[in-house]
C-alpha cells in the first residue's frame, strides 16, 4: 500500500483525518501499517521478534479487541488505534505521519468514548512515552516483561481528564 501525499490540512498543522470503525478486511493493510510503525521506533527488538510479533497483531491483537478505529487520508489508512474498553491496546501512525496530529485525533476519539482511558507503553520507546505524555497520560506502573513475557520492559500510564 502506498500512503497518500501529505494533504494541505496536515502540512498546516490543521489535521482532520476522518475517523471510521475498521473492519476485518482492513487488518492485513493495518497490520502492515504496524510493521512500518514498529521499524521506525522499535530499534530495541531482538531479531526475530519483529516477524513473531508481527504474525500476533495480524492473527491475535487486530481481531481480538473490542474496537479498532482508523484515521484515513484519502481513503487510506495512516494510523489506528485499538481499545479493550477504556484501555487502548494499540495506537500506531504511519512514520511519515508521526508529529502530525494523526495519534492526537484517534486518541480524542477514544476519550470521547471512554473517558479515562489507560495503556501501556515500551519503556524504551522514548517518543511515545513523550507524546502519551503530552496527551495527559501518566506513568503509574511499571513491569519489567511485557505482556507475552518478552524483555520489553512497559510503562503503564493513565488518562484521567
Amino acid at each position: 500500500m502506498s500512503v497518500p501525499p501529505h494533504s494541505a490540512s496536515a502540512a498546516s498543522g490543521n489535521p482532520s483525518w476522518p475517523v471510521r470503525r475498521a473492519m476485518a478486511d482492513d487488518f492485513p493493510v493495518l497490520a502492515e501499517l504496524w510493521r512500518r510503525s514498529v521499524e521506525a521506533t522499535h530499534d530495541f527488538l531482538l531479531p526475530g521478534d519483529l516477524e513473531r510479533i508481527y504474525a500476533e497483531v495480524a492473527d491475535v491483537y487486530l481481531p481480538g479487541v473490542d474496537e479498532v478505529w482508523l484515521a484515513e487520508e484519502e481513503g487510506c489508512p495512516v494510523g489506528f488505534l485499538g481499545c479493550d474498553g477504556a484501555h487502548v491496546e494499540m495506537l500506531f501512525v504511519e512514520p511519515e505521519y508521526f508529529g502530525r496530529g494523526v495519534g492526537k485525533v484517534l486518541l480524542r476519539h477514544a476519550r470521547d468514548l471512554h473517558g479515562a482511558l489507560s495503556l501501556e507503553v515500551n519503556e524504551q520507546n522514548a517518543r511515545a512515552l513523550a507524546f502519551y505524555q503530552r496527551q495527559g497520560f501518566a506513568v503509574t506502573g511499571r513491569s519489567a516483561l511485557d505482556n507475552a513475557g518478552r524483555p520489553y520492559p512497559l510503562l503503564y500510564l493513565a488518562w484521567r481528564g
